[in-house]
């Protein structure tokens, strides 16, 4: 937790976040992190103030990915950070399933495509 801890940062201009946010921020991305791809290269967490909300963002590498990004506005400086990991999970979800080997390919479909550019249209 060390490495990954010192690979996360979480700062805020003209906010004081405090040290149960920021614990709270690391560990919610190292949990995200250990759920989909395990290899966090890099996370960081940004909160702002505009009016009387918090616009948080949220990014994260892993592995030999590209970087996911999301922001998130609410009230509450936490739910604004939740909103913004929940986009930034359901990146790395579509990612995964991408990813994945075990998707069966659709040889019926590719067929059709292309029977129905050979043929003629007939009317």
């Amino acid at each position: 937790m060390d490495r990954t801890g010192k690979a996360i940062s979480v700062q805020s201009s003209k906010v004081d976040l405090g040290d149960t946010f920021r614990s709270h921020a690391q560990q919610s991305i190292i949990r995200t992190a250990s759920k989909y791809f395990g290899q966090l290269n890099t996370g960081s967490v940004h909160v702002t103030r505009e009016g009387p909300f918090f616009r948080c963002t949220v990014n994260i590498q892993m592995g030999g990915l590209k970087m996911m990004s999301a922001e998130h506005q609410h009230e509450s400086c936490y739910v604004a950070f939740n909103g913004a990991l929940a986009k930034v999970e359901k990146q790395l979800r579509r990612a995964k399933r991408e990813l994945r080997e075990d998707k069966p390919t659709r040889v019926d479909k590719d067929v059709v495509i292309r029977e129905g550019l050979r043929a003629p249209l007939a009317l």
